[in-house]
Formats: C-alpha cells, sequence, structure tokens
C-alpha cells in the first residue's frame, strides 16, 4: 500500500522539477524502476529521479543518502547513484526527494552474475573499498549488523513458515547454519561503513560481473560481516572463496560466521519474497527465488567443511 497520497506521474516530476531544479526540467523524463521505498525515474542519459511512494521510513532514508553518499562515492570502485540535488516537500509533492545520477546495468535478480571469478573480485574490491571506519555521527542499522542472536525469533519465524510452504528441504542444516553464527563472538573491530542491504536488486552487472550497487536506503556502519554475506547471495557457485581471498582484511573465522548467518536470513527472505511472486501475493518477485535457493544450498553445504 502506498504512503503517497497523490499518484506519481510524468507530469507531477516535471512540475516539481520546474519548482525548485529548473535548469533541469526541460531533460526526457520516464520510468525507470519501482523499488520497496521508492521510484525511480530516468532523467535524460545521466541522471536520475528518487520520489517515496511506499513506505513512510523513505523520507529519511533518502536524507541520509543526501547526507553521506557523496563523500563516500569518491572512494568506491563501482558506481552508486550520487545524489546531486535534494527536492524539497512542497504543496505539489509533500515528502523529500532526490536527484541522483544513473547507473546503468541489469539487477542482478534477472541478470546475474556469470564470471564468477572476475565478480568476486570485484565484490570484494568494492567492500573492502566501502568497509572504512565511519565517523561517530553514523547511522545506525535498523533491524541489521546488531548481535546476530538477536535476530532469534525473525530466523524461527522465517524458517518454520518456509518449512510449512515446502520451501525448505533440509531445516535442521539451515538451522545448523544459522546457530553456528549466532554462536560466534560478536565484533569488536571499529564500526565499519556498510551498504546493509545487499540483495540481487541492489546489484547491477553487466557482461557477467558486476558494475554498480544501488538503494543505499540501508547504509550504516557495524559489523563487516553483514555486507559479507553477500557473497553467498551474489556469486554463483565456486566463487565465494575466491571472493574471501580478495577481501580486505582477510575475514577472521569468527566473521564468516557470522555472515554466515546474515546470509541465511537474507536467503529465507529472498525465498519467501520470490513465492510470493511465483503465486502473486504483494510484495513478491519471482526472480527472487532463484538466487536465495541457490545461496541456502551454498550455505548448508558449507557447514559440513
Amino acid at each position: 500500500m502506498t504512503a503517497t497520497e497523490r499518484d506519481i506521474t510524468e507530469d507531477l516530476i516535471r512540475d516539481l522539477l520546474c519548482e525548485q531544479h529548473p535548469d533541469l526540467a526541460d531533460r526526457p523524463v520516464k520510468l525507470g524502476a519501482l523499488g520497496w521505498d521508492n521510484q525511480v525515474w530516468r532523467l535524460g542519459d545521466d541522471l536520475a529521479v528518487r520520489l517515496p511512494w511506499a513506505t513512510r521510513s523513505a523520507d529519511a532514508l533518502l536524507r541520509k543518502e543526501h547526507a553521506w553518499l557523496p563523500l563516500l562515492a569518491p572512494h568506491l570502485p563501482l558506481r552508486i547513484p550520487v545524489p546531486q540535488r535534494l527536492g524539497e516537500p512542497s504543496e505539489r509533492f509533500p515528502r523529500p526527494w532526490l536527484v541522483t545520477t544513473w547507473v546503468p546495468g541489469e539487477p542482478a535478480d534477472r541478470a546475474p552474475a556469470t564470471r564468477g571469478a572476475e565478480a568476486a573480485v570485484t565484490l570484494a574490491t568494492f567492500l573492502t573499498a566501502l568497509h572504512r571506519p565511519a565517523p561517530d555521527g553514523a547511522p545506525t542499522g535498523r533491524d541489521r549488523g546488531g548481535p546476530l542472536a538477536d535476530t532469534a525469533e525473525h530466523f524461527t519465524q522465517a524458517l518454520a513458515s518456509a518449512t510449512e510452504r515446502g520451501l525448505i528441504r533440509e531445516p535442521d542444516a539451515v538451522r545448523a547454519v544459522w546457530e553456528d553464527a549466532a554462536a560466534a563472538p560478536e565484533w569488536e573491530g571499529p564500526r565499519l561503513w556498510l551498504h546493509g542491504d545487499l540483495h540481487p536488486a541492489n546489484i547491477l552487472t553487466t557482461n557477467g560481473t558486476f558494475s554498480g550497487v544501488i538503494d543505499f536506503g540501508d547504509l550504516f556502519a557495524g559489523d563487516p560481516a553483514c555486507d559479507l554475506a553477500a557473497a553467498w547471495i551474489l556469486l554463483p557457485d565456486g566463487a565465494v572463496d575466491h571472493f574471501h581471498e580478495s577481501y580486505r582484511p582477510s575475514p577472521d573465522t569468527a566473521t564468516l560466521r557470522r555472515a554466515r548467518g546474515w546470509a541465511v536470513l537474507r536467503a529465507l527472505s529472498g525465498i519467501h519474497i520470490g513465492d510470493a511472486g511465483v503465486h502473486g501475493r504483494p510484495g513478491g518477485k519471482p526472480t527472487w527465488g532463484p538466487p536465495a535457493h541457490a545461496a541456502l544450498r551454498r550455505l548448508t553445504a558449507s557447514v559440513h567443511r
């Protein structure tokens, strides 16, 4: 259900640009994507307009991106949507909005990485660059990045529901991975910058490898294990070890154990969203199911290594 009362249209976007950023108002406008929190509209060839539409929390997330991403972007080796202008609430649209750079590529849930070794090195290089100590004022995570044991209730419910639907073949193996992760020592290092939401729809590919990272609404500082979970979620079979060999500093055993736990949570979420898409339930995306199932298969195999 949308949290924005009026429809978002090309005419609305052009009106907003004329009102607040008239030098951009004559550019072509067309719908680019519908995300969980925001709609993304192409603005010419190199820019995009992001407007909140589906959640109330999106307003704060956009302002967070506007505040922090321009500082992080110069240090990152992949393209990201860098905020260029901030639109303020007005009579025409009572919520903030952003003009950002446009990042070309196809979402990995629709065009997964196929060049495994290259994709692994690319992802590791990106996260090595992103995972720098954050300043004291950096944001905290909404529902992730803390002790993995705090997610016990969410994990139990997600696993039980997936098992009841016949979506999980080996629930005991899934539980074993998560319990091992939850028992691992907590992160004692500095709070590092994290993307916080590295699922396949937020990673873009070109020619079989990663070319961009989008949607930094969950940007926060914390335990890098939350982001390192992406290796199991995003990479094809046989590429996870390449990722761990390329990421710096090399993750210790406890961090990898926690990362597996976060990956299990991400995979269970993707399995539910994918199943909802297959059966036409609200919020479902059928393209999320295959990578989530593949990730869970890799994770349950890893517990026996």
